[in-house]
Parts: structure tokens; C-alpha cells; sequence
């Protein structure tokens, strides 16, 4: 793995997984002897809370939830 001039690398998809990591999570970095340590940051909502907040509003609709019912119904 290679950093870039701009000191970013990428995190492995297998990682990222495990950890449940998303594009905006916050990650800390420290140090121990000659290694770096990542881990997710600690303000990093669950992955559902994410996925939540980026569907939310995404049905936003000019129709009425009656209009929407009566779809649903087959009425």
C-alpha cells in the first residue's frame, strides 16, 4: 500500500467491513512503537443510524399519505 503526496491512503475493503466503517466516519490514528493504529472514532453512529440518515427524505412525494394509501391498497 502506497500513501499519496497528500498522506491519504485507502483502507481495505475486508477492513473497512469489519469495522463498519462508511465514506465520513471519523477514524482516530495513534501510534504504538513503529505501528499505526486506526480505530473508529467514538462520535461514529451505528451503520442502521447511517443508513437511516441517508434514505431520510429520499420519498419525499407531492402526493398526500391518503393518495399514497389508496396506491398501496389497489383502490
Amino acid at each position: 500500500m502506497r500513501m499519496t503526496e497528500k498522506g491519504q491512503v485507502t483502507i481495505p475493503i475486508e477492513m473497512r467491513e469489519q469495522l463498519g466503517l462508511m465514506p465520513g466516519d471519523e477514524i482516530e490514528f495513534h501510534q504504538e512503537g513503529d505501528a499505526v493504529v486506526l480505530k473508529r472514532g467514538r462520535s461514529t453512529p451505528s451503520r442502521g443510524r447511517r443508513m437511516v440518515d441517508l434514505l431520510r427524505g429520499s420519498g419525499d412525494t407531492e402526493m398526500t399519505t391518503d393518495e399514497i394509501m389508496e396506491l398501496t391498497r389497489g383502490e
